[in-house]
C-alpha cells in the first residue's frame, strides 16, 4: 500500500510517499481500506518529533480515517456484529496512528458508520475533533444548556465542531479568532459572538458580553499566558479545559480566584487513552451527535482536500493558520 511516513523529525518536507506492507488486524480490530484521512495538529507535532505515538501504535501519522471495512480478525467476527458493523460497510474511525495510508487497522469500538448523507471526505473530518470535543466539553467540563462556552481558536478544526456541538446542546457560544474573516466565518456557523483576539482582549470582551458574569466553560488550545486571563473571565463554578499548549506549557495563576469562584482547571490528551475509554465516547457520539449530523444540524467544515501524496502541502497549510475548519487527504 502507499503511505506517508515521517523520514525524520523536521519541517513539512520530511514527509515521504512510500510503500508499506498492509497492516494486519489484531483481535478486536478491523482493516479499513482508507478513502480519506483527516489532518490534525497532533500530526504536525509528531512530524516535528515532540509528540511520539503511544506504545504499540503505528509510526505513521494520522489519527482519523474514513473508508470501507475490508477485513476483521477471525476471532472478532462476533464483536463486529455486536457493534452493528459488517465487512464492506463504510465507516469512519479514530486511530492512534497509521491514518496516512491506503489501509489502516482500527479497534472495532472506535469505528462508527459514516453518517447518512456524508461523503468519505466529510466523514474523515469527524472522529478526532468529535471525540475530543465530547470528552472535554461534555464529559469533563459538563457543559449544559443555557451555559456559555468560550472557544479559543473558534475556526480551527476543533473549534468549528465544538461551536456546533455546543449550540446543538443549547449553549451560548463565544469564540476567539485571528482575523475579521475568521470571525465572520464563526458567526455564520452559529457563534453568538466572535472576538478578534489580535485587536481585542478576549477576557475583557468575555466579561462585557456576559454583563460581567463571565463564561461557564472555556475550551483552551493555547495555555501559556492565556490561563491567567481565562481564570479572570470565568463565572462562579466555571471550568477551564486545556487540550493543547500552543502558547506554552507554563502558566502563572491567581490561586485566590480559584478559591473565591470555585473554579476548576482540567485537561486531557486523548491519544493514549484506552480502547474502552474511546469506545464509550464513540457510543455517546452515535447516540447524541450522529442523528444531528444526519439531519444537517451539525456538519463537517472542510477547508481543503489534497491528494494524500501532497501531505507536506497539507501540513504547511495547517501551520500557516489560514484554514477555517478541517484539512483532509484523499486517497
Amino acid at each position: 500500500m502507499h503511505a506517508v511516513e515521517i523520514s525524520q523529525p523536521g519541517a513539512a518536507d520530511v514527509l515521504r510517499w512510500v510503500q508499506r506492507p498492509l497492516p494486519v488486524p489484531a483481535p478486536g480490530e478491523v482493516l479499513i481500506r482508507v478513502a480519506a484521512s483527516g489532518v490534525n495538529r497532533p500530526d504536525v507535532l509528531q512530524r516535528k518529533g515532540v509528540y511520539p505515538p503511544p506504545p504499540g501504535a503505528s509510526d505513521l501519522p494520522g489519527l482519523e480515517v474514513a473508508g470501507v471495512i475490508e477485513a476483521v480478525h477471525p476471532d472478532s467476527l462476533a464483536e463486529l456484529a455486536e457493534a452493528g458493523l459488517a465487512i464492506g460497510q463504510r465507516v469512519c474511525a479514530l486511530v492512534s496512528g497509521g491514518g496516512y495510508a491506503q489501509a489502516c487497522v482500527a479497534p472495532i469500538g472506535q469505528c462508527l458508520p459514516v453518517p447518512q448523507g456524508l461523503t468519505d471526505i466529510g466523514a474523515a473530518s469527524l472522529p478526532e475533533v468529535l471525540f475530543t470535543v465530547w470528552s472535554n466539553v461534555v464529559d469533563r467540563a459538563g457543559l449544559k444548556a443555557g451555559e456559555t462556552l468560550l472557544i479559543q481558536g473558534g475556526t480551527s478544526g476543533i473549534g468549528v465542531m465544538a461551536l456546533q456541538v455546543a449550540k446543538a446542546l443549547g449553549a451560548k457560544v463565544l469564540v476567539t479568532a485571528g482575523s475579521a474573516a475568521k470571525c465572520e466565518a464563526a458567526l455564520r456557523l452559529g457563534a453568538d459572538h466572535a472576538i478578534a483576539y489580535r485587536e481585542q482582549d478576549f477576557s475583557t470582551e468575555a466579561l462585557r458580553l456576559t454583563d460581567g458574569r463571565g463564561v461557564d466553560v472555556i475550551l483552551d488550545m493555547v495555555a501559556g499566558d492565556y490561563v491567567a486571563r481565562e481564570l479572570s473571565c470565568l463565572a462562579e463554578d466555571g471550568r477551564l479545559v486545556i487540550i493543547a499548549v500552543q502558547g506554552g506549557s507554563k502558566a502563572s495563576i491567581h490561586a485566590g480566584l480559584i478559591l473565591q469562584r470555585r473554579l476548576v482547571i482540567t485537561g486531557s490528551a486523548l491519544r493514549a487513552r484506552s480502547v474502552a475509554f474511546k469506545s464509550a465516547i464513540a457510543q455517546a457520539l452515535k447516540q447524541h451527535i450522529w442523528p444531528r449530523i444526519a439531519s444537517g444540524q451539525i456538519r463537517p467544515v472542510i477547508h481543503a482536500v489534497l491528494p494524500a501524496s501532497k501531505a507536506a502541502e497539507a501540513h504547511a497549510l495547517m501551520e500557516s493558520g489560514q484554514h477555517i475548519g478541517k484539512i483532509v487527504l484523499a486517497w
